[in-house]
């Protein structure tokens, strides 16, 4: 818990699903938790990752336009999370001027987060960025990015014209990226906001971005979301051999 800021939770998940101890002489998580209250163990609250604080929705006027397709056009599919390859987007900003941004991508369905430096946080940064990760694929990018959904930020007001499938939330519907606000508050752990981004290295933002994808989660069964990704782009390969088997045959 101290050293890789895993959750009690996570704690419990991760050893029942590896067999770490006999069942039988495991604690659940809540039992965990109250021995923490209870300072029966060397770990206090403050060595927890901070809570979730969730503030309520105030409603607010609409007055951003969409810059393309609305969130509504998506394909259930993509809702439900059943399918690989969709993905949603935002930037991470520092200091208001003179600083540098991150681009962050969130797969919905393994919940693998991408977090890429800026130079700025402008349409050309996050073009170019975009181009960087999805080029190298080949034939493979429109498998591994079936779409992108992103909010109403004058950075992505060019994004519909990378060849991809680009939706647009509802304006001042941050919820609407659940998947990707919730990964850049992981982000924040390690980037706090005020902090200028230009002041952390390359490696430290590579860690960052490693220790999310390298957490356990619950709601992916205490597995990790770079296992569950490298499942499906194995997958990809097994599907693509088997169409040139039966084509060549």
């Amino acid at each position: 818990m101290r050293k890789d800021k895993w959750s009690p939770d996570v704690v419990v998940g991760f050893a029942r699903l590896h067999g770490l101890y006999d069942r039988e002489a495991m604690v659940c998580t809540k039992t965990l938790y109250r021995y923490i209250d209870l300072n029966w163990l060397a770990i206090r609250n403050i060595d927890l990752p901070l809570k979730t604080r969730r503030k309520p929705r105030k409603s607010r006027p609409v007055a951003k336009r969409m810059k393309g397709r609305s969130i509504d056009e998506r394909p259930i599919a993509v809702e439900g999370r059943e399918e690989f390859g969709h993905w949603e987007i935002d930037t991470v900003k520092g200091k208001r001027s003179g600083d540098k941004a991150l681009l962050t991508l969130t797969e919905r369905k393994t919940r693998l987060h991408l977090v890429l430096p800026l130079e700025s946080n402008c349409t050309e940064e996050v073009d170019k960025a975009i181009e960087q990760v999805t080029q190298p694929l080949g034939s493979l990018r429109r498998y591994v990015f079936k779409s992108i959904t992103a909010d109403n930020g004058s950075e992505f007001s060019t994004l519909d014209q990378s060849g991809l499938e680009i939706y647009f939330a509802h304006p001042y519907s941050a919820w609407e990226r659940g998947t990707n606000e919730r990964h850049n508050g992981l982000t924040r752990r390690f980037i706090p906001k005020g902090k200028p981004i230009k002041s952390f290295t390359l490696d430290y933002i590579q860690r960052a971005e490693a220790w999310a994808n390298n957490l356990p989660r619950k709601i992916l069964g205490y597995r990790t979301p770079l296992d569950l990704f490298q499942e499906e782009i194995l997958n990809l390969g097994e599907a693509f051999r088997t169409i040139m088997e039966k084509v060549s045959s």
